[in-house]
């Protein structure tokens, strides 16, 4: 291991009692301030505290430990925290579609082409960039790059997102997304129908990972993905009679919150969703775009990104307790598509 001098912070914690799970039991004390040597200790997510286990920046009695370690009785663990690297983002003045703001919250809906935080590729134009102008505190659990980030949707696909300004929001709803307890639903314009169709929902169950011909997408077909879970329901047909429907409009309920898990599941049901750059694209010969009259073909190509949209968002609120859900409207283009689908409804 590196040396931590002036490149690292130590947390230092003294083990009281046995602990069959070094995760749960750190994730637990630092929840609770309990134990340390050094206080008050800044909160931090399950998902960063497993990032520095897998960086091997947690030890027992200097000894690197795994997630599942067991922890000793007057053990010390000690926990290496990079120094953050001081990055300026500068603020940006962009309009933001607020659906509900607090103290502690707030809740947008993001538009397409918008992509959520900064990243290698990309340091301006975020919808970070937006919220530091308009927001004077916002949690810094996510670190320098992705304040207030809770979770996050795709760059091409546009709704609803919570933004957390304190610390403690961000962790109750970091556990929340983590317990799957997070009302979420999606609309997608697709490709085709599924089958069975209307008022029948479909379960569709699978391991998500990343496509190993191609990093950039991910896929269904590994041994080693994260389940992924989507209930698929058909709204609405669209039809020329008496063919069968050339695309549909469909509700995505998600169980769980996976990369790209919409639009790989949705494609591998025979029903990519108009617009995608990546999944299920077809070519201009294709039957499902020759399907297309002329007048959708031309929406589709004018679309922003691909007619996939987070429509309602629900949750406990992580400091009062009541029970929120939101719901956005989809953006014009995709209105627009909408109604010229609905010209030719089954």
């Amino acid at each position: 291991m590196d040396s931590p001098q002036a490149k690292y912070t130590i947390w230092t914690w003294k083990v009281e009692t046995h602990h069959d799970r070094a995760d749960t039991a750190l994730l637990e004390a630092i929840t609770n301030q309990r134990g340390f040597s050094q206080q008050p200790i800044d909160p931090i997510s399950r998902t960063r505290l497993k990032k520095l286990f897998d960086e091997k920046r947690v030890t027992q009695n200097h000894s690197v430990l795994k997630p599942s370690s067991k922890l000793t009785p007057h053990s010390v663990i000690e926990i290496q925290f990079p120094t953050p690297v001081l990055l300026e983002l500068n603020p940006e003045n962009r309009s933001l579609d607020i659906l509900f703001e607090d103290e502690h919250l707030l809740i947008i809906n993001k538009p397409p082409m918008l992509t959520v935080h900064p990243c290698s590729t990309q340091m301006k134009e975020t919808l970070v960039h937006s919220l530091l102008y308009h927001i004077k505190n916002l949690s810094g659990i996510g670190g320098v790059l992705r304040p207030g980030i809770v979770h996050r949707i795709d760059k091409n696909t546009s709704g609803t997102l919570v933004i957390t300004k304190t610390d403690r929001a961000h962790i109750q709803l970091s556990t929340d997304f983590s317990k799957h307890s997070i009302q979420r639903s999606y609309w997608a314009l697709c490709y085709s129908a599924p089958v069975p169709s209307e008022n029948k929902i479909i379960k569709i169950e699978s391991l998500l990972g990343r496509n190993p011909n191609d990093r950039k997408k991910m896929s269904i077909q590994v041994k080693n993905g994260k389940k992924a879970i989507s209930y698929v329901k058909t709204l609405d047909q669209y039809c020329i009679r008496p063919k069968k429907p050339f695309a549909s409009k469909l509700e995505i309920t998600l169980e769980t919150g996976r990369t790209h898990q919409v639009r790989v599941h949705l494609t591998n049901l025979g029903c990519s969703i108009l617009g995608d750059p990546i999944y299920g694209t077809p070519t201009r010969t294709q039957a499902k775009w020759t399907a297309l009259p002329t007048s959708i073909q031309k929406l589709v190509h004018a679309l922003p990104g691909q007619a996939l949209h987070a429509r309602t968002l629900g949750f406990t609120h992580p400091i009062t307790g009541i029970q929120m859900k939101f719901e956005a409207l989809p953006p014009p283009a995709f209105q627009t598509l909408l109604q010229e689908l609905q010209l030719h409804q089954a």
